[in-house]
């Protein structure tokens, strides 16, 4: 009992991080200098950095350590396949809400992997759920930027990313209850989020943190990076 409140926790607080990157949105509203357009594209670097890192330390090595060579390359690509078919569509379909649904494709397989791993590794499971937070805080604010581009008020953008901040518990209990037992299921969606989340960051991330003639805003992704070696080291 004690490990599953551990579990909702960490999910949760995972999901929250959104919440507080789109606290941190409200600086939208202040002068457009330079300086803070390198911060937002910067911001954006960062949330690509601790994609990639996540899918190094904590989703792909279980998926390689699981399954064989066919099932890997099997999962990995559908999942780029798949996100690739939904990133499409949702963009067509709800415009300046894409990046919002973008956020939830990787959130809930990694909440569920969150779940299910961590009763076989408790330190994986710390360490999925920092990279989760950690993603979700850029993701949450350039969600709430998108949204805002679309007229939609602060409060009801906060309101939204506040519930979709309780998604978190509900897939881990999800992977905690259903999957913990079963290590290649949880490994095939681990790297079926692995090849989602890769095709994301090169479709969706790394266009964004370019800003023609400045070069700063891309040392995001090394600091994002960084973060996840950090977490890596002192958990993995």
């Amino acid at each position: 009992m004690h490990q599953l409140i551990y579990i909702l926790g960490i999910s949760w607080l995972a999901g929250f991080s959104a919440f507080i990157g789109s606290g941190l949105a409200q600086i939208e509203d202040t002068p457009n200098t330079e300086t803070k357009q390198e911060l937002i594209y910067g911001i954006v670097a960062l949330g690509g950095g601790i994609l990639l890192a996540a899918v190094a330390y904590a989703l792909t090595p279980k998926a390689i350590e699981e399954l064989g060579i066919t099932m890997l390359m099997l999962t990995f690509c559908l999942g780029g396949l798949v996100f690739c078919f939904l990133d499409a569509m949702i963009t067509q379909k709800s415009g300046q809400k894409a990046q919002l649904m973008a956020m939830l494709l990787d959130f809930i397989p990694e909440a569920i992997s969150l779940g299910a791993v961590f009763g076989q590794n408790r330190n994986l499971g710390i360490l999925l759920g920092g990279f989760i937070a950690a993603q979700n805080l850029p993701e949450g604010f350039n969600s709430y930027r998108e949204m805002k581009q679309s007229g939609l008020s602060s409060q009801k953008i906060q309101l939204a990313l506040f519930a979709i901040s309780f998604i978190g518990p509900v897939a881990a209990c999800l992977g905690y209850f259903f999957l913990q037992d079963n290590h290649t299921l949880t490994a095939g969606i681990m790297s079926f989020a692995s090849g989602g989340i890769l095709y994301l960051v090169f479709q969706d991330i790394a266009p964004q943190a370019k800003m023609k003639h400045h070069w700063k805003p891309p040392l995001g992704a090394i600091i994002g990076f960084a973060i996840g070696m950090l977490g890596h080291k002192l958990l993995g």
